[in-house]
């Protein structure tokens, strides 16, 4: 199996795609780029050797991620004084080559599933409206429903989470890395078959509705009103999902997709028990509860109604402690320790505004977690200027990609700024991960609880924390990237940064040939 499965990470642009304060001046495109400067650990103490380093130079922007494994090198800035240090040469890549990697880094994993689950279901509403599936002659709603059924599911945190215990304890201990890089790279892109799945059912839906209408003469009116009504709910919370909707206008994302697409599963409920009671050859409505319980579209109703309710039934309002190191960043402290790898949604009210970040833990036996909120939009700002006391959250949290680390023996965390909070865990708690964390003076940003933690649980071999303010300006990541793959025999990189930094990485670890994933703004 290609290891290209790896580079192509999906990413949908969105608010996170900015600086957030704690991020600005990393990326400042005037600033000087520097050598990789070693952790004490790496420097010889016999010679000063020097390399300098050049920097992938920046493509358009590609919304997807990599993430890269690396290790740093015996590396020093320093050079033997009276000499001059020689000037290495930029690698020279082709602009075809070039072009190549910003297509495989588009067209991702989360395309190709997007791609493939709508094509098929076009090709289904071709050969149906052609009379030659005959399948659908008599379940276009099962057709409906079971693509809704798998659009939730695809968006479950149980049902991920099932997904991820089944891809690491069934491949770490002897798949090759291949494998585990393809099944990474499905587990963090099923968003594709979401996207794919909840388009599909609602063009299936209309199709039905079409179907409906022209045969309306022997069918119900309030067959054919519940069916236009949970036709317009589905087409509104689907299209409210559109990336640049979710990203730009959140809040009108959250109402719309969620409220209206709860009420779209009420509207149909309805559509689907008036439809498989309402007899259309005889023009009457059946009293036996058998054709209902016997109808596919129910049994599907019924799935998606439970799997929409089960993260909500884990929904608790639990106390919380918040730590304000600096104006940029406050440190949300709950109970309950967290194993490696997870997120949490966090919101001030119970059903609006949800948020995710990720968890900060020493391990599952641990008493507390922290979240890390960067201040960058209302709802981060009000954290710093009004802290909160309770908050509510989901106990069922979510697993990102940074939880398939443990399918891994040895791999690279590298994040920028407020990207620690997704990072740290993996690096805490397995000490097969390396940490390399770029950040404007992070002890002050983040506060001695983050830095007390790093020190205490990740020895100085095993990462690199560079202050982009004190060495006066962001190192060259790629280069930084390669050499610490080299000599920590890294075998994936997972990276957390904004979209900037995110996409100069992976278009650099895909040249160089190293195994990465990515940032995601799909949530």
């Amino acid at each position: 199996m290609s290891s290209k499965w790896s580079h192509g990470e999906a990413n949908t642009s969105g608010n996170n795609q900015d600086f957030d304060d704690a991020e600005k001046g990393l990326y400042d495109s005037s600033s000087q780029t520097l050598a990789a400067s070693p952790s004490p650990a790496h420097v010889s103490k016999k010679s000063a050797i020097h390399i300098e380093t050049l920097q992938l130079p920046m493509s358009p922007k590609v919304h997807e991620g990599i993430t890269p494994s690396a290790n740093v090198p015996v590396l020093s800035l320093s050079w033997p004084e009276g000499e001059k240090s020689p000037k290495a040469e930029a690698p020279k890549i082709s602009v075809a080559r070039r072009r190549w990697i910003i297509f495989v880094l588009w067209f991702n994993t989360y395309r190709k599933f997007f791609t493939f689950v709508t094509l098929l279901n076009l090709a289904g509403i071709i050969m149906a409206s052609l009379g030659r599936f005959k399948y659908a002659e008599n379940h276009l709603g099962a057709l409906v429903l079971g693509n809704l059924l798998t659009a939730i599911l695809m968006r479950n945190e149980l049902f991920l989470r099932f997904l991820y215990i089944i891809a690491i304890y069934g491949l770490r201990s002897w798949a090759p890395l291949c494998i585990k890089l393809a099944v990474t790279s499905v587990l963090q892109h099923v968003g594709g078959i979401h996207s794919g799945c909840a388009l599909s059912g609602a063009a299936w839906l209309v199709f039905k509705i079409v179907d409906i209408i022209r045969h309306r003469s022997i069918q119900h009116k309030a067959v054919i009103a519940a069916g236009v009504i949970t036709n317009t709910l589905i087409i509104i919370s689907v299209l409210s999902a559109y990336p640049w909707v979710r990203n730009y206008h959140h809040n009108a994302f959250e109402r719309h997709h969620r409220f209206i697409g709860w009420l779209g599963l009420g509207a149909t409920w309805i559509f689907v028990i008036l439809g498989n009671t309402y007899d259309m050859t005889h023009g009457v409505w059946r009293s036996n509860a058998h054709s209902l319980l016997s109808a596919q579209e129910l049994w599907f109703a019924v799935f998606m109604t439970v799997f929409i309710l089960i993260p909500w039934v884990t929904l608790r309002k639990v106390s919380v402690e918040v730590e304000i190191p600096s104006p940029k960043v406050a440190v949300l402290k709950f109970d309950r320790g967290i194993q490696q790898g997870l997120l949490a949604r966090i919101s001030r009210t119970s059903i609006m505004e949800y948020h995710a970040f990720g968890i900060i833990s020493e391990g599952r036996k641990s008493t507390h977690h922290y979240l890390i909120c960067g201040v960058q939009g209302d709802f981060t700002r009000s954290l710093v200027a009004d802290p909160p006391k309770f908050m509510w959250t989901r106990e069922l949290k979510f697993a990102g990609v940074g939880h398939a680390s443990a399918m891994f023996k040895r791999g690279i965390r590298i994040c920028t700024g407020t990207g620690i909070g997704a990072a740290l865990s993996t690096c805490i708690q397995s000490p097969n991960w390396f940490l390399i964390w770029i950040g404007s003076d992070q002890e002050k940003t983040f506060g001695p609880t983050i830095t007390g933690l790093i020190h205490k649980h990740i020895e100085p071999e095993r990462m690199i924390l560079w202050d982009s303010k004190k060495r006066g300006g962001r190192p060259d990541t790629v280069q930084l990237l390669k050499d610490t793959w080299a000599s920590f025999g890294a075998e994936v990189i997972f990276i957390t940064s904004n979209m900037q930094g995110n996409d100069e990485m992976m278009q650099g670890c895909r040249a160089a040939g190293l195994h990465a994933f990515g940032t995601l703004w799909d949530f």
